[in-house]
């Protein structure tokens, strides 16, 4: 039996060349070696008021892109969130096992409430709880993140252990997988932030369905540093970022490309890597659109995964809603 793996990207906005290199590329490595299970997170991204055309528009684009990067619905399990409701259901009972403690130390909320301003939504308080929901419903054991979302992983740990000393051996206990490079690719303007779909400045980010003309721009216009050095040395944000980008997308050391621009100036570096962007890019941009022109096809993808994903949670809901408690259902 192979070990579960799983995660997922909000549908909010589009998705972004970090989210590309730090979690969807690695996807298509894993799904041949895990018994894999990437989803849409459309249940999470109403955390913040969206426009439901546009959510239900960014929900197709997220799938279409999903497929074109090399995710194969034949290989893993593709659905949309909403689309299972044991994952609300879930939930609900891992929140009456979370402590208000552990919720209010979560870095994201912090952020996010900060931006938030007032009336804070309890859904922004709560979403690492249905995030524990997604991974526990599924047994699943491997979860690749970038170190911004350890610590939801890690509270899943916790909600798991705290449940499975109560109850016996209700969940599996999960483990996050950290990528050593392109984990954390970082804002083209902003390079000590992480490249973020939410950004206030859209020069920072490459989105997926991005032209080939305002990739360049932007990595052209990108940040770099004082000196002229190209080196990947954290007190060169900027630079390295752009050593991290070329190393995510070619699989080539930085060492090697360090070594490769002895001698020439930062220039250099921005020209190339936005060739190198660029040119991976464009065909994963040009399939999802191709996707996007048949709704039919996306349509039938969704509801044969919302199927299985369903059949795939049952079990565990059903162990769940036992030891607490509950009545079983009687079907009349």
């Amino acid at each position: 039996m192979k070990d579960v793996m799983l995660s997922a990207i909000q549908p909010t906005n589009q998705i972004t060349l970090g989210n590309y290199l730090g979690a969807i590329k690695n996807w298509v490595k894993y799904q041949s070696d895990y018994d894999s299970i990437f989803f849409v997170v459309d249940l999470h991204s109403i955390t913040v008021r969206q426009d439901p055309k546009e959510l239900r528009e960014a929900t197709y684009r997220g799938l279409a892109t999903y497929i074109a990067a090399g995710l194969d619905p034949d290989k893993c399990l593709l659905f949309a969130q909403s689309h299972v409701p044991a994952h609300a259901e879930l939930g609900w009972v891992l929140n009456c096992f979370t402590y208000m403690g552990e919720l209010n130390r979560m870095t994201q909320y912090k952020d996010k409430s900060a931006k938030q301003g007032a009336n804070i939504p309890v859904g922004l308080f709560g979403y690492p709880v249905l995030m524990a929901a997604d991974i526990l419903l599924y047994g699943a054991k491997k979860i690749p993140v970038g170190d911004d979302q350890k610590q939801h992983v890690e509270l899943t740990r916790d909600i798991a252990i705290r449940m499975n000393n109560v109850y016996g051996d209700l969940f599996t206990v999960p483990e996050p997988m950290i990528p050593p490079v392109g984990a954390r690719i970082m804002d083209l303007q902003n390079p000590t932030a992480k490249m973020s779909k939410s950004a206030e400045n859209d020069n920072g980010t490459v989105f997926m369905f991005d032209t080939d003309k305002d990739i360049e721009k932007k990595i052209k216009r990108a940040v770099t540093d004082s000196g002229t050095e190209i080196a990947f040395s954290d007190d060169k944000p900027g630079v390295k970022n752009l050593l991290s980008i070329q190393s995510a997308i070619t699989g080539r050391a930085t060492r090697d490309l360090v070594e490769g621009y002895v001698g020439k100036q930062y220039g250099h570096l921005k020209v190339e890597t936005a060739e190198i962007v660029v040119n991976a890019l464009r065909p994963i941009r040009e399939e999802a659109q191709r996707l996007l022109s048949d709704r039919g096809e996306l349509d039938r993808i969704l509801a044969l995964g919302a199927a299985k994903a369903r059949e795939r949670a049952a079990p565990t809901l059903k162990r769940v809603y036992e030891a607490v408690g509950f009545l079983p259902a009687i079907k009349s």
